[in-house]
């Protein structure tokens, strides 16, 4: 594994690259109960993405997520009022079955907001395999789209045994693996080599040393996607972690734009 040193000096000279965009595909959007986020609104997002150089956004909105009586207007909102940074996840909450059968029903209405589902199963308490999220992985197989799930490292709703059961259902369904099951590098690893719709998104990784190294030596670069759970954590620190690691400029391309473009089909 060959590392470079010149993309990084380019991004410590300048703070951004021009011919090296940043697509970050794991963000969220708007206030959370019982803690204080320094950016909330999509107007302060997109100042913060236009200062740090990010092309664009991909986000779910937290009340999309948690709040089920404002659900996906909250995304459809923030990315028409910024359309040029912003796009965002349907977000599938299973404990109301009635609102995800409405929320992928309408998909097609919102083809300048969605790009895809995103999934929280450890915080909504139902597995990923539940037929609760069917209606919603039967769109983003027959479409190809990218569904972004939390995954956590032996999560019984969304760890490394429940993603292999969907990704031996769904094989046209880009299957994004938010955290890389955190913890359990090795079956993350072995879930990539085993089916080729799987990708590993970098949010809360990049805080254990040589796992980055470790992804890029046995996987190559093509299939690790760039993410910081933004507004929770900031983008200067993770692009400078992935900069920093022992991979090589062409590496850092693919998991900085190269690979979302391919996803996203930009």
């Amino acid at each position: 594994m060959k590392s470079s040193n010149h993309l990084k000096q380019a991004f410590f000279a300048h703070g951004r690259v021009s011919d090296c965009p940043i697509y970050d595909l794991h963000g969220h959007m708007g206030p959370c109960y019982g803690l204080h986020l320094n950016c909330v609104t999509a107007a302060q997002a997109d100042a913060v993405l236009k200062r740090v150089g990010v092309h664009l956004l991909v986000f779910c909105h937290h009340a999309a997520l948690m709040a089920p009586d404002i659900g996906n207007a909250a995304n459809i909102k923030a990315v028409r009022a910024f359309p040029e940074r912003l796009r965002a996840y349907c977000g599938i909450n299973p404990n109301y079955p009635d609102q995800v059968k409405k929320d992928v029903a309408t998909f097609d209405r919102y083809a300048d907001v969605y790009v895809g589902f995103k999934f929280l199963a450890d915080y909504h308490a139902i597995p990923i395999t539940d037929e609760r999220y069917q209606a919603a992985w039967q769109l983003a197989e027959s479409r190809a789209l990218p569904v972004l799930l939390h995954t956590w490292g032996n999560s019984v709703h969304d760890g490394q045994t429940v993603i292999r059961q969907i990704a031996e259902r769904y094989h046209q369904a880009k299957i994004l693996l938010g955290h890389c099951c955190h913890g359990a590098w090795d079956e993350a690893i072995q879930l990539v080599k085993d089916f080729p719709n799987v990708y590993l998104e970098l949010c809360a990784v990049m805080d254990e040393r040589g796992v980055l190294e470790r992804f890029v030596s046995e996987l190559g670069s093509e299939r690790i996607i760039f993410g910081t759970d933004f507004p929770w954590f900031n983008h200067h620190y993770y692009i400078g972690a992935v900069l920093g690691a022992g991979i090589s400029d062409d590496d850092c391309r693919n998991i900085f734009y190269r690979n979302a473009e391919k996803i996203l089909g930009a």
